[in-house]
Order: C-alpha cells, then sequence, then structure tokens
C-alpha cells in the first residue's frame, strides 16, 4: 500500500521532496486523508500535490509564515496552571479538508441536532414534559448545577433560548461522525476559526486562491444581521460581554467584537435601570439591546444567581423577565451541555422531532438506571466512567475520568461497587477511536487524532452551520491530548467543492454607504486609554532623567557628586533607585501600560500591541543585563526610540475619536506633571551646577534653547522655554493647551449651555498659567501646580469614569 500512495503521489508531481512516504493509516482507525482502501481521497490530491512541489526549506519557510501572523496578530489563549500565562494560539500547518457532499450530510445533522436542544431547553424551563413524561430522570434537571431556578418560566425576549451552538465531533472506526459533545454555555472558538483560516491560507496562498474552499464570511455576517435585527429600539447596543482579561480566550472575544462592530463589555460596564440593560460610557447611561455573553450563566447576576461573582451585573435576571434584552445564548442552557443527557438525546429526538438522529451522539449509559448501570460494569473493558454531570467531553476532563481498560481486576471490583453506591451522579460512555488526519510531524506527515469543533448560528433564514471550523489534533496518538491544555494543536478546516464557489465578504455589496457615528465609548474603556497614556508617558520622562543621569555618572564615576546626589533622591521620592541601571519601576509603569492595553485589545492595534510588548521585553532584557553608566544611557536610549515608535504608532494611526482623547489627556497630565515636579525641584536659586542643562536635555529642547536665547542657561529662560512657551511640545503650558483643546471635545463639555466642573477648572489652570512670566514661577507656584494637575486627573475620573 505504502509504495502504490508514493507512486499516486508521484503522479501528482512530486519532484524532489516526498511529505507522503511512509504515511500508513493506523489499523482499525479511520483517516481523513485515506478511503477505507487505502487511497487518497480525492479532495485531498491537490494539497498534496502542492506539498509535492515544494522541498522542506520552502515548507518551512511556508510555516514560518503562518507562525509569523499569529504572532504578530498577537493571537493567543491562556494556559491554566501555576502561572496562568498567555500562549501563543499552536498551529497545526496542515489543514483538514472534507468534501462539500460529505459536509452537507454534517450540516443536515447538526442543524437537526441545535433545533433538537433548542426544543430540550424550552422544555426544561418550560412546561417540563420530558421529566413528566419520564424521558429525563428530575434527578438529572433537579440536581445539576447548571440548573438555572431563577430562569424557570422566563421565556426569552425573541423566543429563542439558543442562537449559536458548537459542537465536538469526530470520526469512528466505521467513517460514520458522532456528536462527542454539544457546548451551548458560551461556546468558544470561532474568532480562532477565523485566524486559524488567515494563517494557513498565508502558508498556502497559491491554493487557497484557488476558489474551492467555502469561505467564513457569509457565516459570521449572516448572525451578525440577525443580532442587529433582534434589537427593539433603533438605539440598542449589541455586545459581546467577556469575563475580562484572564479568561483564557479573552483574546477570541475582543477580535470578534471588532470583526463583526460590537461593543466589548464587562459586567462593571453595565448596570439595569427601570428593566433595561444600559452600558456606562463617557456620554452616560447608554441602553444595550443584545448581549452576546462569553460569560458562564451563574456569574452573569450576583443578585440572583451566584452571589459571590464579581464579573456580573445585578439585575441582569430581572431585565429578562421584563423581556427588554436578549442573551446569546439564554442564561440557563449550560445545562444542555451535561454529558449523561447524551444517553437520553435518542428518545428525545424521536418524542419532540419525530425522527432518529441524523449525527448521533457518542455512545452514553446513565448509571442512575439499573440495567444502564449493570450494562456499563459488564463492559467496563471499552468504557469512559466520569461525573454525570460534566460538560466537557472525556478528553477534556479534569482527571476526574477512568478509563476501564486500564483497570486491574481488583479495581474492577471496586468500581462496580462505585457504581452501585454512586451510580446517579456517573455515566460510562463508550471508549471511542477517533479518525487520524495528516499532521506535519518532522519533516513528515504523520497520521494524529482529531475531533473538529463546529458552529452552528441561528440566522433570519434558520440555521446555518459554519463551513468549516477547527480541528483539534493530538500531540501522539492518545487521545486525551487532543485538548489545547494538554499539548494538542489546532488545524483549520477546509470545506472542498469541485467547483468554484462564491466569495463572500463582511463589507457591504453596495458602492453606496452611510458614515456612521463612532459608538459611544465605555467608562472602563475610558479609563484603560487614560491610564495607559499615563503609565507610558510617565516611562519615558523616567527614562529621559535615567539617560541623562547614567550619562554624567559615566563621565564622573562619582554618585556623591551634587547633581547626581540631588537628582537620585529626587527619583528615589518617585520611587526610581538609581542603584538599579534598569528600575523596577520602570519596568512596571511599561508592563502597567500593556496591562492597560490589554484591557482595550477591541480598541487597541495589532501594530501597537506587538510595539509594546516589544517594549517591555526590552525593558526587561536590559533590567537584568546592563550596567551603569555609559551601557545605561546606550540603553535608555534604545528603549526611548521604541517608545517614540510606540507614540507614533498611536499618534499617526489612531482614530480621533473620544478614546483618542482620554488617550491624549492621559499623556499630556503626566507629561505636565513631569515636567512641573523637575522644574519646582531643578530650577530654584539652590539648584546644583549643571541643573539647568540637564533639565534641557530632559526636556529634549537643547537646540530650541540656543537658537531661541542668545544666553547662557540659566534660570528665567529655562523656565520660559519648559514652562511658559505654547509652542513647546515639552512645556506646561503647550500641556494645558492640548488638554483643553481635547477637553472641548469631550461629551457634556458643556451641561445646559454651561461648562462642566471638569471643563472649568481646565480653563482655570490653562488661564491661570497664560498670564505667568518666568520670573512669578517659584517653587511654590510650581508646588501648587503639580496639585491642580493631580486634582484634574481626579475631577476627569469623577466626570466620565466612575
Amino acid at each position: 500500500m505504502a509504495k502504490k500512495q508514493a507512486a499516486e503521489a508521484k503522479d501528482m508531481g512530486r519532484t524532489g521532496h516526498d511529505p507522503f512516504g511512509g504515511y500508513r493509516a493506523l489499523p482499525g482507525v479511520a483517516d481523513e486523508m485515506l478511503d477505507p482502501n487505502g487511497n487518497v481521497r480525492p479532495v485531498w490530491q491537490r494539497l498534496l500535490s502542492t506539498l509535492g512541489r515544494m522541498d522542506e526549506t520552502e515548507l518551512a519557510n511556508r510555516f514560518a509564515r503562518a507562525d509569523r501572523y499569529l504572532r504578530d496578530a498577537g493571537v493567543f489563549y491562556r494556559a491554566y496552571g501555576k502561572e496562568n500565562t498567555e500562549r501563543s494560539w499552536p498551529l497545526s500547518h496542515i489543514p483538514v479538508l472534507i468534501d462539500e457532499v460529505e459536509w452537507a450530510a454534517v450540516s443536515a445533522g447538526l442543524v437537526q441536532r441545535a433545533e433538537l436542544l433548542e426544543r430540550v431547553a424550552a422544555d426544561i424551563y418550560g412546561d417540563n414534559r420530558l421529566v413528566r413524561e419520564g424521558l429525563l430522570p428530575p434527578a438529572l434537571i433537579a440536581s445539576n448545577p447548571q440548573f438555572l431556578r431563577p430562569l424557570v418560566g422566563v421565556r426569552p425576549a425573541d423566543g429563542h433560548f439558543l442562537h449559536f451552538c458548537s459542537f465536538e465531533i469526530g470520526r469512528g472506526p466505521d467513517g460514520n461522525w458522532w456528536v462527542l459533545s454539544d457546548r451551548t454555555e458560551a461556546p468558544s472558538g470561532a474568532g480562532f476559526a477565523l485566524e486559524n483560516r488567515v494563517a494557513t491560507a498565508r502558508a498556502f496562498s497559491d491554493l487557497y486562491a484557488e476558489p474551492h474552499a467555502h469561505r467564513l464570511a457569509s457565516f459570521f455576517g449572516a448572525f451578525r444581521d440577525t443580532l442587529q435585527a433582534r434589537r427593539q429600539h433603533p438605539d440598542d447596543r449589541i455586545a459581546v460581554l467577556s469575563p475580562g482579561i484572564a479568561n483564557e480566550t479573552y483574546f477570541e472575544h475582543a477580535y470578534i467584537a471588532r470583526y463583526l462592530g460590537f461593543m466589548l463589555l464587562e459586567g462593571e460596564d453595565l448596570t439595569v435601570v427601570g428593566g433595561r440593560v444600559m452600558v456606562r460610557t463617557v456620554a452616560g447611561l447608554k441602553p444595550v439591546g443584545v448581549l452576546w455573553r462569553r460569560l458562564d450563566a451563574s456569574f452573569a447576576d450576583p443578585l440572583e444567581l451566584n452571589q459571590s461573582s464579581h464579573i456580573g451585573t445585578p439585575g441582569i435576571v430581572a431585565a429578562l423577565r421584563a423581556g427588554s434584552v436578549s442573551i446569546v445564548n439564554a442564561l440557563g442552557s449550560g445545562i444542555l451541555e451535561t454529558r449523561a443527557l447524551l444517553a437520553f438525546m435518542p428518545a428525545i429526538c424521536r418524542q419532540l422531532l419525530g425522527e432518529e438522529q441524523k449525527l448521533p451522539s457518542i455512545a452514553t449509559w446513565w448509571c442512575g438506571q439499573e440495567s444502564e448501570r449493570e450494562h456499563v460494569a459488564g463492559n467496563i473493558e471499552g468504557m469512559v466512567i466520569g461525573p454525570a454531570y460534566s460538560t466537557r467531553p472525556f478528553f477534556d476532563d479534569d482527571g476526574q475520568s477512568v478509563l476501564g481498560a486500564s483497570l486491574r481486576d481488583t479495581a474492577k471490583t471496586s468500581v462496580a461497587q462505585w457504581l452501585a453506591t454512586d451510580g446517579g451522579k456517573l455515566v460510562g460512555q463508550e471508549v471511542v477511536t477517533l479518525s487520524t488526519t495528516p499532521a506535519w510531524v518532522r519533516g513528515r506527515l504523520t497520521p494524529r487524532p482529531m475531533s473538529l469543533r463546529v458552529f452552528a448560528a441561528r440566522t433570519r433564514d434558520g440555521w446555518q452551520i459554519m463551513p468549516g471550523g477547527f480541528a483539534r489534533i493530538g500531540s501522539g496518538d492518545d487521545v486525551a491530548a487532543i485538548a489545547m491544555q494538554s499539548g494538542g494543536t489546532a488545524a483549520d478546516v477546509w470545506i472542498v467543492s469541485d467547483k468554484p464557489v462564491e466569495r463572500m465578504s463582511l463589507l457591504p455589496a453596495e458602492e453606496s454607504f452611510t458614515r456612521n457615528l463612532p459608538g459611544s465609548l465605555p467608562s472602563r474603556a475610558a479609563d484603560n486609554l487614560f491610564w495607559l497614556g499615563r503609565y507610558i508617558e510617565r516611562a519615558e520622562g523616567a527614562l529621559r532623567i535615567l539617560r541623562a543621569w547614567h550619562s554624567r555618572f559615566a563621565e564622573a564615576a562619582d554618585p556623591d557628586m551634587p547633581l547626581l546626589k540631588d537628582v537620585s533622591e529626587y527619583l528615589a521620592v518617585l520611587d526610581v533607585k538609581t542603584r538599579q541601571p534598569v528600575p523596577d519601576s520602570l519596568v512596571s509603569d511599561i508592563a502597567s501600560a500593556l496591562f492597560s492595553a490589554g484591557n482595550i485589545r477591541d480598541r487597541f492595534s495589532p501594530d501597537g500591541w506587538l510595539a509594546l510588548n516589544d517594549l517591555l521585553k526590552t525593558a526587561r532584557k536590559f533590567h537584568a543585563t546592563v550596567q551603569a553608566g555609559d551601557d545605561a544611557s546606550h540603553a535608555m536610549t534604545i528603549l526611548l526610540r521604541k517608545l517614540a515608535g510606540f507614540a507614533g504608532l498611536v499618534h499617526e494611526n489612531m482614530y480621533r475619536f473620544t478614546g483618542w482623547r482620554f488617550l491624549s489627556i492621559g499623556r499630556h497630565i503626566e507629561r505636565g506633571l513631569h515636567m512641573t515636579r523637575l522644574l519646582g525641584h531643578m530650577s530654584g536659586p539652590d539648584a546644583p551646577d549643571g541643573a539647568y542643562d540637564m533639565l534641557l536635555e530632559i526636556g529634549d529642547s537643547v537646540m530650541t534653547h540656543r537658537r531661541r536665547y542668545n544666553v547662557n542657561t540659566a534660570a528665567v529662560t529655562v523656565t520660559d522655554l519648559l514652562a511658559l512657551d505654547p509652542l513647546n511640545p515639552r512645556s506646561v503650558l503647550y500641556q494645558l493647551n492640548e488638554i483643553k483643546t481635547e477637553v472641548e471635545l469631550l461629551p457634556n463639555a458643556f451641561v445646559n449651555g454651561q461648562m462642566s466642573p471638569f471643563y472649568r477648572e481646565t480653563m482655570r489652570l490653562h488661564s491661570g498659567l497664560a498670564v505667568m512670566t518666568p520670573e512669578a514661577m517659584t517653587t511654590t507656584v510650581y508646588k501648587r501646580l503639580e496639585q491642580d494637575l493631580e486634582r484634574l486627573s481626579d475631577l476627569l475620573a469623577q466626570t466620565y469614569l466612575g
């Protein structure tokens, strides 16, 4: 068979590389690339031909291109464990190819299943006929932690419990597909499927350019249009509701929100007023009509559900009762993921839909029934036993499942007793042998077990199945290693036609368009943008002082010389230690800026994110390696250049919407504080020798001073240039000019024709400094100005960020 396959690969155009050599289907295992006779399926032949024409160097370059895209786009998932760290998205570069004819049958089965799950959810939270008629055991509902009693009798505003689902499916040894699990609580992965597609298309751009693989855009476009149609009022917002940055799939939440043009919100962004869900924005409360939730339902409302939740919004359940908001999916729909329910789905399907399941579930027996319990105990060799209420497939479990074949005879007796004692809490599931798919391992195609995650969206035309999804690929032959947290990888899935397919886009087809006004900025997003500006400017200010200090230390080699000692004492008050060439506080400020940016990933460009990450990486490297003096001065210059690159990205590329104004105000307040403190400390009559020149260097104004003043540096010239010159981007007055300009354009700057308190204070500070003379700028004046700038920051927070 191997010779036959190699000959086929050669016939398809292989020239000098044999990616297919040695590839064999595992005994008794279906393989996505090979038919039951061991022949390459037609849908794979074009890809194999493409691979065969490449040498190993070209393949490596193509795979590196895909990895680089994912890295540049900032695609990550969070691995839970001791460090709870972000990890790069683990792409398996070879896509999984499925013929569209076969996919049509899979899609029909999943459409039926989605509708069945909708009916089950409606019954559980409605008439409860399934329990009453004996099709579901009462205990599986009443004792289920996913069953939310406060939602019983609450009919969703749009009449549907489910809007977006995913299914874990696998192919068995007979070549037929099974459903391994249903995902209805807050299904993840759709955004990763999109990024998989882009990355894989980068690797095989020549192949993907041939229009035979179905695109994904139409699926997302149809769902977006459906959600927009579910708004009850024209001014209702649509939002993705995320648990926050610590969630393992937060990147996807931000990506989907940005891709579809929805707001990305967290529970603290919302409040319920008069039965309506409102988002806190810098322009006041605004109504939200549709929430695509990505947090578990029990955490959504600490008032009526999980009282310990800190990520929910009190009153959400009351808003649902009032019918004022649609939630995707309905709160409580997570009960449909319960592993034990798989045992009852065939009978329920016949009862509710009057037909057999087109796509069966993995064989499951609930051990709360005597005959099922005896069956599991009698067939323990072919069973996996696990928690009945688990909502994860066996290969995603946390170690609670037991593989019967791995038990010794004495242990099997204990399992039988376990089933008799705790049968109601357990299920037995048939051990499945998942099909394999080619993965690129050490320079050759190697079969690896896989499952598919497929997505279904309710649209105005009914359920629509994404033409693809993503495959979870095992790191070895062990099925349990399919899970990402266990070292598995993810591959794109191409649904391939034998004829060209239509190319779709989310962009409107019409040539005319309406320019929409920028959406309201949530107060939390404004807060993060404001502090992002402050942290970046704080880091720059520290870098400029430290560079000036180390350049002088490199010449004098005496930290106790008056100027260096004076600056060291000044920095110590700000928790910046000159004994550390790259102080902890500097690294902390850059890390804080990155954290603030991470909280607004849906509003932050990938280039800006990469620039900030690179800045932090470099700062940490210098923190551990550079020495005081010239080495540290050079390191500060490098960090300043990287900071300037980030600032340039922001200044040149960021749209001038409300968020830009908060970012800019944060930068200008921090720069004003930085210069005010420095001038107050270093421009007085008792300033040490060299202080004025150092001030000009820190203020990046040495050349400007030489051109503007025909005298040596003096207190009045330095003060005039760095405090009162409205044309110097480093002066305090310049910062107040810019703040005033931005504040005038903020929402509610005028209320009933009068200045807001924040705007009034800005004007007072600006006009007060604008009329000052250099001679009048004393230490007392600087101290008062510093306090006023801090108070201005507090006023902004009270006005817009509360």
